[in-house]
């Protein structure tokens, strides 16, 4: 029986082993069919798989081209970064990595990323130190809660090895130290620190039911204290939820709260309540809440708390790292209060790398460094990453070299006749005026140092400490035949130079050349050579002064004398063609409207009594009419004129007189405003503008102006009801209606007011604003708006646009302030939008000549002037043989074009005229 058990427990077993070796082979064959079914489809992921990468590549390989033509394209080094970690490119990502933070501060985001990625690979290689150090270069850009907290716990897996507590608790402390005082984000530090301090004292309690030894009673004694010592540093800071941090102080200790502490949290809870409000606005504030911290920096300032306006200034800091005059305000603060030297030079260093662009920052870090003794190199190095950062104005490479040879003068030991360092000034000022002269002028078109500053400091350093006034002299020379010489202080400060370190017979020459040359005061110049000839001159000296200046003065009497009276013939001829404009534009309105009645008279059939009657007016001695009858007779029909067509003139004149009556700007009506730069194509103009101005009053009439053929003309006026209402009206000026900013001006008779100026352009520099030129036509303004965003806050986009409403590829932009706008020009100029490369620069707006003045232009050729229609429709037609002729006219002599009248005829006026012949000879040699 058990061998008959046995054998079938045996024979079971291999139909079981049997059965599962079919099912074995069944799921292997399902597996290969599987593969074989799947392997069609695995081929088409691989393809869709490997033009991705391509396509990454090739993205990759552009923004690599790009950034190797223009290293500040911040964003373009983002987008480098989050490319090659998508494909997982590790070495080409900590190499785009690195040089980004070569030349940017990077944010919290970029820097906790790439942390992690480093903390994953150094845990296959086991090289603690790499992070360490990219740890110490993340703590330096900004003040992040975060990356210490990151940092220290990073350190907390490094405790074993040697002096690995040490480390950690010396991190805590400097991360306590840094962002401690943070009122929101400062407390989470505070509580990582003391769990850590709670976790070591776990470790030094003995087990329950043993005696410590002295030892560790002395161990666990000193850890107790610690964590004492860091709840009262904790409770003697005002920090966001306070209160229960001083709960769980009660709970942990089992003596209590001792009284020293329960009075500083009382006092510290009392400060909590001023900060409360800054603090609130802070929460309640959308990014990057300049404003409020404004005013919190303000407030700290008062107080006077060193710690708290540093954590203050940082925290601004954080959000607003492209404002200039923060940096400004925080640089200068540490120069004067605190001077510690690590303090202020990486705040400093922290600064220009935010905003490279603005000089004022550079120049103190240069006096920074040499306020602290550093090396001649650093600050050699500094001046010229400066020079290479790119300013916005010609000005601001003038003050930076001023600084830095400044620098190098205090350098300088001049007991010694010579020495390296005065070399070493001497070629500084020589490379300056170089610089000056090729990379800002042609940079910006001007030097930036048109009173030669930089060379006037030189000279009166020759002079002065050098004793070289052979060297000054021709400095001065350089410097007035850069178009000084006509300036009566720069004589005179020449001449003063020559007072203190020269000799007499070069003051006086320098007076000389002075009463000569000067054009704007030349009386001063006069009275000063008079004076010095009093005190230091011979008779004959005097003599030759005298005479001198006598003459100069009666030519300049004489060329003021012609400078006026040919100002006051232009303005006269000025004034008699704008008579000659206003009568001509009434004469051909009367003329226009009798004309227009003449035919409506001609419709209807004339009374032939009053027909007869009018006519027999004609017998009528000249003398016995009227000279206003004469006029219209002679002036507007000739001699022949029909009567009735006299009668239906003076009819026509009354009306048209009596419309104009009615018109506000004859009137000077102090009831309505005149509204202009208006589109065009505006539809229902008065409809839109009785909308937007019946908020400022009742309005008793809306005028829009149309032309003959009923079209908009782009300008109207709005008259009120009562004159209360202009003030609230004229508040509409610059209103953007479709697309175009309304003006809003007051009504005034320019007849009456000719010197009446309704807008006052602005032609200084607009920081805030950048212009952009060459955008192409079908650019719209959300299109420019979604581009300019990524670059600061809008306060407005602008579409420059004709008044028909076609663009005309220029707008304005403008930003929140100075720093976005100057990162966008750096960012922006030379961008491609739909195949046009735009033009992008701060907005400068030019100078607006004034009435009657010379208006510069590059283009020689005069301009045709055309009547008040434009081109005539019949006009003289020329053979071409005469066109190709008269190109020979703009051959250049002598480096200007040579200009000739053209009579009516079509030929020269001083040429003879062409007969018939000459025009055959013409045709038949073409």
């Amino acid at each position: 029986m058990a061998a008959s058990g046995n054998a079938e427990q045996t024979q079971l077993q291999d139909m079981e082993e049997e059965d599962a070796g079919m099912e074995e082979r069944e799921m292997e064959s399902e597996e290969e069919e599987e593969d074989g079914m799947g392997s069609e489809n695995t081929d088409d992921e691989e393809d869709d798989t490997s033009e991705d990468e391509k396509e990454n590549e090739a993205e990759i390989q552009r923004l690599e081209e790009q950034l190797s033509i223009n290293a500040f394209d911040y964003n373009c080094h983002v987008d480098l970064i989050k490319l090659l970690k998508h494909e997982g490119e590790l070495h080409r990502l900590r190499k785009a990595r690195q040089k980004m933070s070569e030349l940017f501060p990077l944010t919290e985001e970029i820097w906790l990323d790439w942390l992690k990625d480093e903390i994953r690979l150094t845990e296959e290689e086991g090289n603690r130190e790499k992070v360490y150090e990219l740890f110490e270069r993340a703590v330096k850009d900004y003040i992040c809660p975060d990356i210490w907290l990151e940092y220290a716990q990073y350190s907390i897996g490094g405790m074993g090895s040697p002096g690995g507590m040490d480390k950690v608790r010396s991190i805590f402390e400097r991360a306590v130290t840094a962002v401690g005082l943070h009122m929101t984000k400062g407390q989470t530090v505070w509580e990582a620190y003391r769990e850590f301090e709670n976790a070591i004292l776990s470790t030094v309690q003995p087990p329950p039911g043993r005696i410590p030894s002295r030892e560790e009673q002395e161990l666990l004694k000193t850890q107790l204290e610690r964590i004492h010592t860091l709840f009262r540093r904790q409770l003697a800071i005002p920090l966001v939820d306070m209160e229960a941090t001083y709960a769980e102080y009660e709970e942990w200790s089992e003596h209590g709260v001792p009284e020293t502490v329960m009075h500083q949290y009382k006092k510290v809870l009392q400060q909590m309540e001023k900060l409360k409000p800054f603090e609130d606005s802070l929460l309640a504030a959308e990014p990057p809440k300049l404003a409020e911290y404004q005013v919190y920096i303000d407030f700290e300032m008062k107080e006077g708390d060193p710690a708290r306006i540093q954590i203050t200034f940082e925290r601004a800091l954080a959000e607003n790292c492209l404002v200039p005059d923060m940096w400004t305000k925080y640089t200068t603060y540490l120069d004067r209060q605190l001077k510690m030297k690590e303090l202020v030079l990486s705040t400093h260093d922290r600064g220009v790398r935010n905003c490279p662009w603005t000089m004022s920052l550079w120049k103190g870090y240069v006096l920074a460094l040499e306020r602290h003794g550093a090396d001649h190199h650093t600050v050699s190095d500094v001046f010229e990453k400066a020079l290479n950062a790119g300013f916005i104005q010609a000005t601001d490479y003038v003050e930076i070299w001023q600084a830095f040879l400044d620098y190098l003068r205090r350098r300088v030991d001049f007991s010694k006749e010579s020495s390296k360092e005065l070399e070493e000034l001497r070629a500084a000022f020589s490379r300056s005026l170089d610089y000056m002269k090729q990379d800002v002028e042609e940079r910006f078109g001007e030097s930036g140092d048109p009173s030669c500053i930089i060379m006037q400091i030189w000279a009166r350093i020759e002079a002065l400490h050098c004793k070289n006034m052979q060297k000054a002299r021709e400095l001065w020379d350089n410097i007035m035949t850069r178009g000084n010489a006509k300036f009566a202080n720069m004589w005179l400060e020449y001449y003063n130079l020559e007072r203190s370190y020269g000799d007499t017979v070069h003051c006086r020459k320098a007076l000389h050349r002075a009463v000569q040359c000067t054009s704007d005061y030349p009386e001063h110049v006069c009275d000063v050579l008079i004076t010095f000839e009093r005190v230091e001159g011979s008779l004959e000296d005097w003599d030759v002064a005298v005479q001198k200046t006598e003459t100069r003065l009666n030519k300049i009497n004489e060329q003021r004398a012609k400078a006026a009276e040919k100002e006051a013939n232009l303005a006269r001829q000025e004034e008699e063609r704008a008579d000659q404009r206003r009568k001509a534009k009434s004469d051909k309105k009367a003329q226009k409207k009798v004309q227009k009645g003449s035919r409506a008279g001609e419709k209807r059939k004339a009374e032939p009594d009053g027909y007869h009657n009018d006519w027999n007016e004609e017998t009528i001695p000249k003398r016995q009419r009227g000279e206003e009858d004469m006029e219209t007779e002679t002036g507007l029909f000739g001699r022949n004129t029909p009567p009735a067509a006299k009668h239906t003139q003076q009819s026509s004149l009354a009306a048209a007189q009596k419309k104009d009556n009615d018109k506000p700007e004859l009137r000077n009506d102090t009831n309505s405003v005149f509204i202009s730069n208006l589109a065009y194509t505006l539809e229902d103009p008065e409809a839109k503008l009785r909308t937007l101005f019946e908020t400022c009053g009742p309005i008793k009439q809306i005028r829009p102006v149309y032309s003959n053929k009923g079209s908009f003309k782009g300008y109207g006026y709005v008259q009120f009801e009562s004159p209360v209402s202009v003030p609230e009206g004229l508040k509409l000026d610059r209103r953007e209606i479709e697309g175009r900013p309304m003006f809003v001006s007051p009504c005034v008779d320019k007849n009456r007011n000719p010197d009446f100026k309704v807008f006052k352009y602005n032609t200084s520099v607009e920081k805030q604003k950048i212009f952009i030129s060459g955008l192409p036509f079908s650019c719209t303004k959300e299109q420019l708006e979604e581009i300019c965003r990524s670059h600061g806050a809008l306060k407005d986009v602008r579409l420059v646009t004709y008044r028909s409403g076609k663009p005309k590829g220029l707008a304005y932009v403008e930003f929140a302030n100075e720093a976005q706008a100057s990162q966008a020009v750096l960012k922006m100029n030379n961008m491609e939008i739909d195949g046009n490369k735009i033009s992008v620069a701060i907005s400068n707006p030019p100078s607006r000549n004034k009435p009657g003045s010379s208006r510069p232009t590059s283009d020689p050729a005069p301009r045709q002037v055309y009547g008040s229609r434009g081109r005539g429709r019949t006009q003289l037609l020329l053979p071409r043989s005469l066109h190709r002729q008269s190109g020979l006219a703009g051959k250049v002599e002598n480096g200007t074009a040579a200009k000739q009248v053209v009579g009516a005829s079509g030929h020269a006026a001083d040429s003879k005229p062409l007969s018939n012949s000459d025009f055959a000879r013409m045709l038949v040699s073409k």
